[in-house]
């Protein structure tokens, strides 16, 4: 789940115990293009506060005009955006663009409390909402389910914020971290060397200054983690990989070139994992952009592990490429 998806829902949660009147929009449906996908969501406050976004436009605006008149405020409701040419240019749709959103009115938090709290535990849940009466049901989700609408119901996914766990605290893990918080990631370094563990506090990252491999089965790794082994100490790096690789992390990364990659799946296969555990590593790691600096190398890295969270298969790695991301 998105960061942002989760700050909406404690947003909610704190307007609704200040005893605002709180509403929230979803994106139920999309045609054409659109700004936002399906899921997106936003929060709206009796007093006209904002959270969230489901159009990054004037649809913000004509929801608050519609909320201010009234406008069927007190009942679950479908808004359709962009139905012509004139309607999508006006409310700043992409051309041939059509949203539909669904709008409620939240006064029970009992799901919002039980929803971040699965969150927090990392577990998926689906919320299910019945178009006629507004009402709501809780049930279990798995990976790889997306929201759906249908004639009666929209179900609704949610879950943990993904997790980024970074092995060594050197320059690229931090160019790395900068960039991986922007996306929405929350951010774990771990790094035993005292030297590494200095002015890291300002990132707003958890920092671990243990050994690699506890660091990985004390975080409870689940299908929302991703780890990349960025130290440039094969003993470190290795540590964390042999956890890591026994893992249900959706991506596991090591920095090296093609030589050393080779070498360290060498090693791997001399402990307890088997050859489809190995095969899982991306290494050398990130997709192939010629890069030149630890910069390019965080967007290369940052690219690949969105490609594979998001289930696309990158058109070009550096496991298919003579060329390799130089250490840093």
């Amino acid at each position: 789940m998105d960061a942002l998806d989760l700050h909406v829902l404690r947003t909610a949660r704190r307007w609704l115990s200040d005893g605002y009147g709180v509403w929230m929009v979803s994106v139920a449906a999309t045609w054409g293009s659109a700004p936002r996908p399906v899921g997106s969501l936003m929060v709206m406050r009796g007093d006209g506060a904002l959270e969230g976004s489901v159009s990054g436009g004037c649809v913000e605006d004509d929801l608050l005009v519609r909320m201010r008149s009234g406008e069927r405020m007190d009942r679950t409701s479908l808004l359709r955006y962009g139905v012509n040419k004139e309607e999508a240019a006006r409310f700043g749709l992409p051309c041939g663009g059509e949203l539909l959103l669904l709008r409620e009115p939240l006064a029970d938090h009992a799901w919002l409390d039980a929803v971040l709290m699965a969150a927090d535990r990392g577990e998926l849940i689906a919320r299910q909402v019945d178009l006629s009466d507004g009402s709501i049901q809780l049930l279990p989700a798995c990976r790889g389910d997306r929201p759906v609408l249908n004639e009666k119901n929209f179900t609704q996914i949610f879950g943990p914020q993904w997790r980024l766990l970074l092995i060594g605290a050197g320059q690229l893990s931090r160019v790395v971290a900068q960039m991986a918080q922007l996306l929405g990631f929350q951010l774990l370094i771990c790094d035993p060397r005292q030297e590494y563990c200095k002015e890291w506090q300002d990132l707003g990252v958890q920092f671990i200054d243990g050994m690699p491999d506890d660091a990985v089965l004390a975080m409870q790794v689940d299908s929302h983690t991703a780890i990349v082994a960025l130290s440039h100490d094969p003993k470190l790096d290795d540590m964390a990989l042999l956890e890591a690789l026994k893992s249900p992390a959706f991506y596991v990364g090591a920095l090296g070139s093609r030589r050393s990659s080779a070498a360290r799946r060498a090693r791997l296969a001399l402990f307890d994992l088997s050859s489809d555990e190995i095969a899982h590593l991306h290494g050398p790691v990130g997709l192939y952009l010629g890069c030149r600096n630890p910069a390019e190398i965080a967007v290369s890295i940052l690219a690949q592990i969105i490609a594979i969270r998001n289930g696309v298969v990158p058109g070009q790695s550096l496991l298919t490429t003579s060329a390799s991301v130089s250490c840093v």
